[in-house]
């Protein structure tokens, strides 16, 4: 009997701190505002380099730094390939 009577005082405390816990906080969707691009992101000052970026044609040394740009590409995409086999064989071969 007495352990059901604490279980009523335990409700009954309960119930009357849920009005103030109720209260002390709001309860709904709260976002901020659309961000801006304000001093950065689509300032001319900082990108007129980006209206010339692109024109390869008029390159200075052009011939150089493509024909250095695509055997480096290239170079790259042979030997990563071959020292990936000789490792794993190397690796396999040690046991």
């Amino acid at each position: 009997m007495s352990m059901n009577g604490g279980i009523r005082t335990c409700a009954k405390l309960v119930r009357a701190s849920e009005g103030s816990l109720s209260k002390s906080g709001t309860r709904g969707f709260h976002s901020t505002g659309v961000k801006r691009m304000g001093g950065h992101g689509h300032d001319e000052p900082y990108y007129l380099h980006a209206k010339h970026m692109y024109n390869l044609d008029r390159m200075s040394h052009q011939k150089l730094k493509v024909t250095l740009g695509v055997f480096t590409a290239f170079s790259i995409g042979v030997a990563v390939p071959i020292w990936a086999v000789h490792f794993q064989q190397k690796k396999t071969a040690s046991g």
